[in-house]
């Protein structure tokens, strides 16, 4: 992995943390579904609206029926369970749950893909479910699992989105990662309109405007740039390696939800975030490319 993707996917990941927050201060004006509908219609807009300038081909026959398909799965269903699980839980609790992604997808990438996972790959992971453990309370006297069945709710919502990557990392061998990204995003928007599009419309009339802010920072960073970044980088590394830098989204989404929402802390959270990095640093060691500048020729 190039080290420029790699600071790029580890910003990225810390405002992807912050959609969980943000899910928080949207549940008194819309419902999960809602969000979601809002977000990803606003993200499909924007891209259709660049589709003139977007490069590359257009995926065509089975390919473009696997974009379709992964769209709705991705864009309407993942999420929906997502948003709702979260909404069930704390942000704090789900940001701890995010380090569960990572090891989903990269099974997956073992299954589908057969990607190679070495030992100092798996030592990573080790690490950063040690640290979530410690993020989540583990030795401490309270420690407990916090609303079993909001976090299986929203466990499950990371098979959909490893589908992203291991749907998408073929198709993108074969078609424009940009135009791929749009025709998902209309068909996981056009399915969401068609389950709750006015009750949706109706709610977010009544929305204050500095909440649209909220709706177009996920449409536009965590969708529309987030998404497509994501493709070009998995276009060129292993998807298990790309994991590994969700481990930064618990985190980053536990100081958010501590600052914005004032979710309690402990030290468990402090040794757990200690206990991540070491993982990621340890798990991408060896992965990282120098970037060699181009050389001109005479």
């Amino acid at each position: 992995m190039r080290q420029s993707y790699l600071i790029i996917l580890i910003l990225l990941n810390c405002g992807w943390a912050a959609s969980l927050s943000i899910y928080k201060a949207l549940e008194p004006y819309l419902a999960p579904g809602g969000i979601v509908t809002l977000r990803f219609g606003m993200g499909t807009l924007i891209l259709l609206l660049l589709w003139p300038w977007l490069p590359g081909k257009a995926p065509r026959g089975w390919d473009l029926v696997k974009t379709i398909v992964m769209g709705i799965i991705v864009f309407m269903l993942g999420h929906r369970i997502q948003v709702y699980g979260n909404k069930i839980s704390t942000a704090g609790n789900s940001s701890v749950l995010m380090a569960m992604e990572p090891i989903v997808t990269s099974v997956a990438a073992a299954i589908f893909l057969r990607e190679h996972i070495g030992p100092r790959r798996l030592m990573g992971f080790g690490l950063g479910m040690l640290g979530v453990a410690l993020l989540n309370g583990l030795f401490g006297a309270g420690f407990q699992m916090a609303g079993l069945t909001a976090s299986l709710i929203f466990i499950s919502s990371f098979i959909c989105e490893a589908i992203y990557s291991i749907m998408g990392k073929p198709l993108i061998e074969r078609a424009s990662i940009m135009k791929i990204l749009t025709i998902a995003l209309v068909a996981g928007t056009i399915t969401n309109l068609l389950i709750d599009g006015p009750q949706t419309f109706a709610a977010a009339r009544a929305m204050p405007l500095k909440y649209w802010w909220f709706i177009f920072y996920m449409a536009t960073i965590c969708t529309s740039i987030g998404y497509a970044v994501w493709f070009a980088v998995i276009k060129e590394t292993d998807v298990n390696v790309v994991a590994l830098t969700v481990f930064m989204q618990p985190v980053a989404g536990v100081a958010i939800a501590a600052v914005w929402l004032h979710e309690t802390l402990h030290w468990g959270q402090f040794w757990g975030c200690v206990a991540i990095i070491a993982g990621l640093s340890l798990g991408l060691s060896r992965q990282i490319k120098p970037e060699v500048p181009a050389t001109v020729q005479a």
